[in-house]
Formats: C-alpha cells, structure tokens, sequence
C-alpha cells in the first residue's frame, strides 16, 4: 500500500496530539514477526519478575533486611519495565506497593517522595505542550527550524541542528525544563517529515507515525543532548552543583563558573558528536533527504494564516514560563550562583511551581471573553500523558528508598572494598561506572547525592585526592539512558510514545558506555589544564 491509497490514511496531526505512553499489542500496528517478539518478551517478564523478586530475598546476604528487600522488588520492577509486561506506570506502582506491603518503610515515608517537584514540572509543561500541539503553535516553530539555513536539506541536519539547540538552552535552563518546553516542537518536526513521507509513499497510508525510526532519533536527541549540555555550566543541572559543594568541602577546591565551562566544553562537543553519530546509526532515518521542504513548508505556512488568539495566548504563556525557568541561570551568570540574589530567586522560582503558573495561564487567557471561552478546557488537561507522571514518580520513589534505606551505599562500599581500588585511576572508572548504574533506576540529582558522598571516603581511605574521582561521579551521574525513570528528560520523551522501551535501551547503553569513556579519559586531562585537583 502507498501514499495513494486514501481509504484508511494516517491523520498524523491526530495520532501525535493522542499519544500515549504505553499501547497494548492491539493497539499497535506490528508485522507478524513483531508480534510474536512482543508477546515472548511480555511473557518472559510475567513469569521473570516475581522469580527474580523471590530468589533474590532467599538468599543468604548480610545486609540489613529492609536493603534486601528493596532489591529484589527493585530488580522485578526492573524486568517489568524493560519487558513491558504490564503498563510501565503500572510496573513502578506495584514495586512500590509491595515494599510498602513488606515493611520496607511506612507507606507516608515512601509516598512522600511523590510530591517532588519534578511532578509538578512534568504536569504543568504537558498542559502547555498539549496548548501547543492543540493550536498549531509546535508546528510553527518546527517550520523554523526546517526552513534555518542548510538544516531542512535532510533529516541528518535538522536531527543535529535541534540537538545542538537543545544543547545550548541546557547549559542554562534545568535540562527537564529545556525538553518541556522543546517537547511540542519536536513532535511537529516528526509530524512535518513524517507527513512527507506519507506523501512520497515512503511509507503504508495507514502508518503508524509514532513508531517511524526518524521520530525515535528526534525524541532520544532531545533528551540525551539536553543531558549533554546540562553538564557545561554548574547550573546548568542539579548534580553539577550538589558534587560541586561536595568537591569543596572534601577537598578545599572550589570550581568557578569559569573553570567548570573550560573543563566541560571539549568533553561535551565530543560527546555530542559521538551522541549524533550512534542515534543516527541506530536509529536510521527512513528518509535522508528531504528536497522540496521548502515547498512543502510554504504551502503548510499558507493555510495557517495569521495567528490565532488561542495561538496568541498559548505563546504568552509559554513565554512567561521559559522567562521565569531562564531568569536564575540568567542571575547566575551576572551575579554569580554563590550570590544570595541567586539563591533567593532560584529557590522562589522552582520549576514545578513555575511550570503549574505558566500552565494555569492558559486557564485565565480568554479565547472568546463574552461565551467565558478560555484557551484549554479540563478536558485537554485530562488527556497529558499521566502515565508519565506516574511512572517517573514510582522512579523518584525507588530513588528515594536506595539512600534513606542506605542500600546505595551498601553497594557502593561494598563492590569498592572488595575490589580492593587504591589508585586515581581504578577509583575514578569505579566512580563513573556507579554514577551511571544508580542513574539507571534513579534520578540524576539522586544518583550525584549518592555516589559522590561514597567516592569521596573511598579516595581519602586510599590515600588519593577525590577532586578527580568525584568530579568524574558528578559527570556520570547524569548519564543513565536506558530507562524512562532514569532522568526527567527520558520521561518526558518517552511520554511522546515514539520510543519504544528496546529502542531506548539500545541507544541508551550504547551512549552510556561512550560517554563513560569520554569523562573517565577526557576529564582527568581537562582538569589538570584548568590547574584544578593538584592540591
């Protein structure tokens, strides 16, 4: 079938807007042999997670009983999530029923972690991404970047062009809120190009546009460069400035703004370029060159006319929140982030609570005053992806009881001590290795809290300088691409259902071990250029 055939054509514009998060076998399009692979891979994790769960507390262990616990129903979970044998969301919220079941710790204790304000991130930024995907808003600013100078000429282009803006809004903007706010013009990206190749016959009529190679590349560039700049200014993601406070106190160094963008600058350019390179060969895009966008793009531009007032307002609100997520790492940089200004404001204008005004704007801002018509009804609030929501909160949970339960330190000590490390070298592979496997299951911000405040002692006991070791851990922690729970930025691109869970650990653990080798060859070096960590 082609292009040609119009009886049951794709409404792309549709099946993006309606997107969601995890789809049953029949609500996917999927070739026999996809078919059976998903229903082995789903079996396999019904009968593997209780089995591993249930083997894992048998064993003889010494550690204390509530770490044993966590870990099995943390490794079921794990298999749950990776097989996709019940609703991912669903997978994280039986995880975290069941240790509250089994006394791991009070049910109030465990929840709480559940009022992050992360959560709230992702709820306000999905209200403002569904206004925009609503009413046309996300499809202008993709005609903007398509129509940029040598970027719309081929996918390649406009793939590493949107990663290389994602990547510098990250180095100032928190990288979850970078994504939220670059989320809606991604999907417009996919929809323009997968609209294209509906009109070549590239592809079925009936395709799915959410399960095209091209849309994976896009989404799993936005959230991975976003990680990637996240790392070239000490504010630009929390755990740069929880190891940066730790360094300082551990060691008496303290890294200046300047200092920090030296050192990171030359590691992330290479990891960018290897992150273009692995997410293009893994994710091949159906299409390389897309001529006659141009065309395409001024006859689309033609029949959107003039902005709307709905357009109108959706822009006001998303302008008001982006000035107020930009404006303390704005402070920082004029002020500097040791300035108590920046600390008032940056405590004042927490993302979440920023996300949720810019979100309720669109509740206040009139489309039609006199009918009391505003620019999103409830009903557009209540379709967000709250499987997202409820999937990164059982992961902030988990990460949440891995240090209260003190098992990531178990861990962490434990495979330290036994591998007996004694140099700067051997410390620092150990740190980076540990920063990216807690990632995995837990938050970035939580895996710098962790591993950095295990490395440091682990040096000092063998008699080496932590500056390196726990720089290199602060660096890692903000790895961790294989699974949804293992940033905000994964979350966020994973709730856009064009990623499947494979495709994410695919690229995810590819990227995981270049980037382990870029900051455990390329820091050390940068580090004795700035002059740092001699002391």
């Amino acid at each position: 079938m082609t292009a040609e055939n119009q009886g049951d054509r794709t409404d792309v514009d549709k099946a993006l807007l309606g997107h969601t998060t995890y789809r049953s076998l029949g609500e996917q399009q999927l070739s026999p042999a996809e078919e059976r692979f998903e229903k082995g891979r789903r079996t396999i994790g019904l009968l593997l997670a209780p089995l591993i769960t249930v083997a894992f507390l048998a064993l003889p262990i010494d550690i204390p009983p509530n770490q044993q616990t966590l870990a099995g129903v943390l490794l079921g979970v794990i298999v749950l999530w990776v097989t996709e044998a019940v609703p991912i969301p669903i997978g994280g919220l039986l995880g975290v029923a069941i240790v509250v079941f089994l006394g791991v710790a009070p049910a109030d204790e465990v929840l709480a972690a559940f009022g992050s304000s992360t959560i709230f991130t992702f709820i306000g930024a999905f209200i403002l991404a569904q206004a925009m995907l609503k009413h046309g808003v996300a499809r202008r600013f993709a005609f903007r970047i398509l129509t940029l100078p040598r970027v719309g000429q081929s996918t390649t282009g406009v793939i590493v062009a949107f990663g290389a803006i994602t990547c510098g809004l990250s180095a100032f903007v928190s990288n979850t809120a970078t994504v939220a706010m670059l989320l809606p013009t991604a999907l417009g990206i996919l929809g323009v190009i997968a609209k294209l190749m509906q009109r070549r016959g590239v592809v079925a009529a009936d395709f799915d546009p959410l399960r095209v190679r091209v849309g994976a590349a896009i989404m799993l560039m936005l959230a991975y460069s976003a990680s990637v700049g996240g790392l070239l200014t000490p504010v630009g993601s929390p755990p740069n400035l929880i190891g940066r406070g730790l360094i300082e106190e551990a060691t008496g160094e303290r890294i200046s703004f300047g200092q920090w963008m030296v050192m990171a600058i030359p590691i992330c350019l290479l990891m960018f370029i290897a992150l273009a390179i692995i997410l293009l060969r893994i994710n091949k895009p159906e299409i390389r060159r897309i001529e006659g966008v141009a065309d395409y793009l001024a006859e689309q531009r033609a029949e959107m006319g003039p902005l709307s007032r709905a357009e109108k307002n959706t822009l006001i609100a998303f302008g008001v929140t982006v000035t107020l997520w930009i404006l303390p790492g704005v402070v920082a940089v004029i002020a500097g982030n040791d300035s108590d200004l920046y600390s008032t404001i940056s405590d004042r204008l927490d993302e979440g609570m920023v996300a949720v005004f810019g979100a309720a704007l669109l509740y206040l801002l009139p489309t039609d005053w006199e009918n009391r018509e505003f620019t999103l009804t409830w009903r557009d609030a209540a379709e967000i992806d709250w499987g997202t929501i409820v999937l990164f909160g059982s992961g902030i949970i988990f990460g949440a009881l891995l240090a209260d339960t003190g098992l990531a330190e178990t861990i962490g000590t434990s495979v330290a001590d036994s591998l007996g490390l004694t140099s700067v070298v051997a410390i620092t592979v150990f740190a980076v290795l540990l920063a990216i496997a807690v990632s995995e299951t837990t938050s970035n911000t939580a895996s710098a809290a962790v591993v950095v405040p295990i490395v440091i002692p682990v040096a000092l006991a063998a008699g080496v300088n932590p500056f390196v070791p726990a720089l290199a851990a602060t660096f890692a922690a903000s790895f961790g691409f294989m699974l949804p729970v293992s940033t905000p930025q994964n979350a966020v691109v994973y709730g856009s259902g064009a990623i499947r869970i494979t495709t994410m650990i695919r690229s995810g653990i590819s990227f995981d071990i270049v980037g382990a080798i870029l900051i455990i060859v390329f820091l050390p070096l940068m580090i004795a250029v700035v002059g740092l960590g001699g002391g």
